[in-house]
């Protein structure tokens, strides 16, 4: 399966930001015809503060009722339709009562939402500069693991943070992913300095391919500027790199390849090796 991961310059206009999106994904399948392609981590809304967040939250409808969603729920599943490719929705913002969550939908070609996902571990942190992030002052924690099955591969789905918690990675791969998305805001700061390392970390670890679709450049928050270092990238199972972004928006898109899979897991059997020693994470 081909998939491309699509790097936005989202800010706090929702409606600039899905035309955003349709015109990058559009770009992308005509371009290198992938079967899925990959958004990034709340690319509906990046900045603007808390009436930003709130006024671009969508109230999601019931698993497998097939209601109408809000704007981009129906924006992601008219391009699925459109298009007959697999949407991974990287993130939108959820309205979900006293909080808000962080959360990825996916749409099969027929425009079916086949996976959800809450994001689990919320960025609470104090950057390199000084600056606090408090993603939990509005955002709940989801609490269960997801995966799907495309094409033959099995995905596992988690959101930015989620990638330094490397047993959510080893959970996933026991419930069968071969492939695990990553769909990001990284920060630019800690972005130079971890983002590629964490990412091909996760693979090597996983023997899994890593699917990690972000958002570059500035936005506006509490009357500055904040950056995020882009850089969207596809890694396989041995930690290589095989696709990636530069600055600025746009896509790049790689083939998940069944049989490099099956040759790192054969001659390199780390998940057999950790049952045999008991450890259980």
């Amino acid at each position: 399966m081909r998939v491309s991961v699509v790097q936005m310059n989202q800010g706090s206009d929702k409606a600039a930001n899905l035309a955003q999106a349709r015109r990058l994904v559009e770009a992308a399948v005509a371009a290198d015809r992938p079967g899925l392609v990959s958004l990034p981590e709340t690319w509906t809304n990046l900045g603007g503060g808390r009436d930003a967040r709130m006024a671009a939250a969508e109230v999601l409808p019931p698993r497998g009722s097939g209601e109408e969603g809000g704007e981009a729920y129906e924006l992601m599943r008219g391009l699925a339709r459109a298009h007959g490719i697999h949407v991974h929705g990287g993130s939108i913002i959820e309205a979900g009562g006293d909080k808000l969550f962080n959360t990825t939908v996916v749409f099969d070609p027929d425009g079916r939402e086949v996976a959800r996902y809450r994001k689990i571990h919320l960025f609470d942190i104090t950057g390199p500069d000084g600056t606090g992030y408090r993603e939990s002052a509005l955002y709940g924690a989801g609490e269960e693991l997801a995966t799907f099955e495309a094409g033959g591969t099995t995905f596992g789905l988690t959101i930015c943070y989620d990638m330094r918690f490397a047993e959510q990675y080893t959970a996933l791969r026991r419930m069968g992913a071969e492939a695990i998305f990553v769909p990001s805001n990284f920060t630019l700061q800690t972005g130079k300095d971890h983002w590629e390392a964490l990412l091909r970390a996760r693979a090597i670890e996983a023997q899994c391919w890593i699917v990690a679709a972000a958002s570059w450049g500035q936005y506006e928050e509490r009357g500055g500027l904040r950056s995020v270092y882009g850089h969207s990238l596809v890694a396989d199972p041995w930690g290589h790199v095989v696709a990636k972004c530069s600055d600025g928006v746009g896509w790049a898109t790689a083939r998940l390849d069944h049989a490099v899979t099956a040759r790192v897991r054969r001659d390199m059997p780390v998940l057999e090796h950790r049952d045999a020693r008991r450890i259980r994470l």
